[in-house]
């Protein structure tokens, strides 16, 4: 059996601006909509380490984690809405039983996680887009292409690169219609 990260001494740790907020503060859920470029860049971190360090404790299968969860909106909002509630459940401050209510939530997310995988189509060593299911008077989508995953850390550093452009972006356009106004 080998030594998980925790009795390595390398626990998950949070590494987000919150983390000199007050013990017992109240964890708010993150709106991935609503996030500006600046916010999103450590939220994307500190959820990526988190999803890295529950694969590795827990060994979840592909099947239920794949390595471009990333890259599928509904994972990305089903394991931040995970993570958000391990972060409550585990705060100094929080209720003794609150760790197997998390559990108890956890059992029923990866059940949720396997189905969404089942349904984006992203697997171990491959991935393609969600599927959409095109609804009548909507033009047809064109069909997903599937790629090969060669190097999962590099194409979550490009992911959250691109994010963050398009969020620069978004922010800049607003400014400028701000200033004309």
């Amino acid at each position: 059996m080998s030594e998980s990260r925790f009795s390595q001494g390398m626990p998950y740790e949070s590494t987000s601006p919150d983390d000199d907020a007050p013990l017992g503060e109240q964890v708010r859920p993150v709106n991935w909509n609503l996030l500006t470029a600046e916010e999103a860049q450590p939220e994307w971190l500190d959820l990526n380490r988190w999803v890295d360090w529950l694969r590795r404790t827990y060994g979840l299968p592909p099947a239920v984690l794949p390595p471009f969860w990333h890259r599928h909106d509904e994972l990305i909002w089903e394991l931040s809405a995970l993570h958000l509630h391990w972060v409550a459940c585990y705060d100094p401050e929080a209720s003794a039983s609150s760790p197997l209510v998390w559990h108890r939530d956890f059992a029923e997310a990866r059940n949720r996680l396997r189905e969404w995988v089942a349904t984006s189509g992203t697997r171990l060593d491959h991935d393609r887009p969600t599927r959409q299911t095109t609804w009548p008077g909507e033009g047809v989508s064109p069909p997903a292409t599937e790629r090969v995953i060669e190097n999962r850390d590099e194409d979550f550093a490009e992911f959250v690169n691109e994010d963050l452009a398009a969020r620069r972006r978004i922010e800049d356009r607003f400014r400028v219609v701000l200033h004309d106004q």
